[in-house]
């Protein structure tokens, strides 16, 4: 099965650059007051949040671009491990994006993914959560990455959860190819197809065959994306260019 694949553009010159000029354009165009942001984890993201922290906190090149206070925050997936954990995308979040804006912040709330308890109750309140976002201001922008086998958010190929339907918002999974460590948890499709904007960030050459697949329309996961607007920011290495 194939899919006609969003266009990929040429790898930009500076992935963690063009993220935050993403998201500013994002936050500038939003249709209401506030702007609801969910977030990721991986190495990318993180220079990707250091250097939209850099650009807007107090004293930042770019500090009258975002108003901080009408940010919500939520994640797109979390691997189930406590919230300080060293793996835990929350945990990365706080520490690249949130806890340092100084005096531009802080934002107007953060509601990660709970990781405590039963898995099951975790995503019960999770569901929750987003289905009021949905419910009401919808979400801005979601950011996502692509691991080299093609996944998104925890998303992993020939997983049940590609195929969640409407009203399953929120999904509990693990990498069927066990290359992931630990459980996780993941908003479905509906979620990231009902944001305003969906952007990927790309970056290394363990990447090429992923965007090789996506260029060719293969179906993979992150192919499967049918946001209202579709950002891909690769770079050269992950483009195969370099």
């Amino acid at each position: 099965m194939s899919t006609t694949p969003e266009p990929v553009p040429v790898p930009v010159p500076d992935v963690p650059e063009a993220f935050t000029k993403t998201v500013l354009e994002a936050f500038s165009a939003r249709p209401g007051a506030r702007f609801v942001l969910v977030l990721s984890g991986g190495p990318t993201a993180q220079k990707c949040y250091e250097n939209l922290r850099q650009a807007t906190a107090a004293g930042g090149p770019q500090q009258d671009a975002i108003s901080w206070p009408l940010v919500d925050v939520y994640m797109g997936d979390e691997r189930v491990v406590p919230p300080d954990d060293p793996d835990a995308n929350q945990r990365l979040v706080r520490e690249s994006l949130l806890e340092g804006l100084g005096a531009a912040g802080p934002v107007g709330s953060f509601t990660p993914m709970p990781t405590t308890g039963p898995v099951e109750d975790c995503v019960a309140e999770y569901q929750k959560n987003l289905a009021a976002v949905l419910a009401g201001p919808g979400i801005d922008l979601i950011h996502l990455g692509m691991g080299p086998d093609g996944h998104t958010a925890s998303l992993f190929p020939n997983a049940p959860t590609l195929n969640a339907g409407a009203d399953e918002l929120v999904a509990a999974t693990q990498d069927p190819n066990g290359v992931n460590p630990h459980p996780r948890l993941t908003v479905t499709l509906p979620v990231i197809d009902s944001a305003r904007v969906a952007v990927f960030t790309v970056a290394g050459d363990s990447k090429q065959d992923a965007i090789a697949a996506l260029r060719r329309g293969d179906d993979i996961p992150a192919a499967r994306v049918k946001a209202q607007r579709v950002v891909w920011l690769i770079d050269e290495a992950a483009s195969g260019a370099g």
